[in-house]
């Protein structure tokens, strides 16, 4: 492994020499990655979901390196990053991820090898591809990648016309084996797409899978459809999800309005050049009296407030992720025909909210699930371009993921948590160092914040 980074850290320019340089190197027979274990599924039986601490159930275990399959690629993984889907596997929460992996291994002899006793996770990464299995002609060993994080068979028609209805689509990573918090991954080629050449390894591990997964909420035919003029109330706007929603609001000429929960976090989002925030905690909206009964005058408080910012009018679009806590006011404060598109529950799955206001005034609701190819390629489209950029806030080792996902569990940070894997330390992986010099302040932007 060795060799291998220092191949990579050598970044000579992708050439015929290059493939084969790498197409030589000795594939290790394990590596390093972060596990749970089936055998600790039961840890945290009886404690409130708070409570469970990802620091007890992640392990850096030596895995034996997978057998490489027809269409697929082994990528040497230089850094990765935490997504909330890594938090949900690390607390078993809504049901251990172990059940993904054994279903999905009866569908096939090769499948039958994401089957094990541990679960390597992660659903984002940066790295190099090492080698590519029959039928991959698009990709070659030495080829600097990131990887999104949809996984799919494509033997059914249903999926032909968008790859995220495909029956047998599954999210790498958390409901396959072998994902990116490791020192190797392996992925189908038709995840990889190129590295942004003015990032380092660490930022550009970051975006993958939550700016593909806004993309599709907001811009895709298969969203919102969002266009010029639009108010987007976007939740958590300084978090993973919300930091790439409210930019793509930007850059789309739509009108973000961000909630957060700090004066930090709004700062955060009026850095990146949004004009109307809500601090939902310093303006103390309570949307749930007790755990059972929601409170419809707070709807009505929140609703106003948004009105005073935007001159009087209702958000069009409502960029919903944290769920229970929050979805009976987004349906309420949407505008009359107005959509609330929503990709997540990070609060709580079962969502209430009254009917009255969706059917009476037209609302709708859809719901989007991470990102097909196309829009996935789109999405890292613009940060290769310095459109869109990293909200990277800190960095941990390979070795302390449990610390990174419990950061992201108790939200206690802003943007997005990266992890180097193979890369030695941070700033490594720069390639257009042009790009970079004229995007250097965005991109730091979340830095030690």
């Amino acid at each position: 492994m060795k060799d291998i980074v220092e191949a990579i850290i050598a970044g000579l320019s992708p050439s015929e020499a290059r493939h084969a340089e790498f197409a030589q190197f000795t594939v290790p027979d394990s590596y390093r990655a972060v596990v749970v274990r089936r055998d600790e599924t039961a840890m945290f039986d009886g404690l409130p979901t708070q409570e469970k601490d990802p620091r007890r159930s992640l392990h850096v275990d030596e895995v034996p390196t997978p057998e490489l399959g027809p269409g697929e690629a082994l990528v040497a993984v230089m850094a990765s990053s935490v997504n909330y889907n890594t938090v949900w596997t690390s607390i078993f929460e809504p049901v251990p991820t172990f059940g993904f992996l054994s279903r999905y291994g009866r569908t096939s002899a090769l499948a039958a090898r994401h089957d094990q006793p541990y679960h390597a996770v992660g659903s984002d990464l940066a790295g190099v591809v090492l080698r590519t299995g029959p039928g991959v002609h698009v990709w070659s060993p030495g080829d600097e990648v990131v990887a999104h994080c949809l996984s799919v068979e494509l033997e059914h028609a249903d999926g032909h016309n968008d790859t995220m209805l495909d029956p047998e689509q599954r999210i790498w990573g958390f409901e396959t084996n072998f994902g990116g918090l490791a020192e190797l991954a392996l992925v189908k080629a038709n995840q990889l797409m190129p590295k942004p050449a003015h990032l380092t390894w660490e930022e550009a591990a970051a975006p993958g899978l939550v700016n593909s997964t806004a993309y599709r909420q907001l811009v895709s035919t298969n969203g919102a459809t969002m266009k010029q003029g639009d108010i987007v109330l976007i939740w958590g706007a300084s978090g993973g999800l919300g930091s790439y929603a409210t930019q793509l609001a930007l850059r789309g000429g739509a009108i973000p309005v961000c909630v957060v929960s700090s004066p930090a976090k709004a700062a955060l989002c009026r850095a990146l050049g949004a004009d109307l925030v809500i601090d939902r905690a310093a303006e103390g909206y309570r949307f749930w009296r007790d755990e059972h009964t929601q409170d419809p005058s707070e709807w009505q408080r929140f609703g106003r407030r948004i009105r005073e910012l935007t001159g009087g009018e209702d958000p069009d679009i409502v960029f919903e992720h944290p769920g229970r806590e929050t979805f009976g006011a987004s349906v309420y404060v949407a505008r009359r025909g107005g959509t609330i598109v929503t990709c997540a529950s990070t609060s709580g799955f079962r969502h209430e909210f009254d009917n009255r206001y969706l059917w009476m005034h037209l609302k709708r609701v859809i719901g989007t699930h991470f990102a097909n190819y196309r829009e996935a390629w789109e999405a890292n489209r613009l940060v290769c371009r310095g459109m869109i950029h990293p909200t990277l806030s800190r960095v941990y080792p390979l070795a302390e993921t449990g610390q990174a996902t419990r950061d992201v569990h108790r939200n206690v940070h802003q943007g997005k948590v990266g992890v180097l894997c193979l890369a030695p330390s941070e700033g490594l992986g720069v390639r257009d160092e042009q790009l970079r010099a004229r995007h250097l302040r965005a991109i730091n932007r979340f830095r030690g914040v």
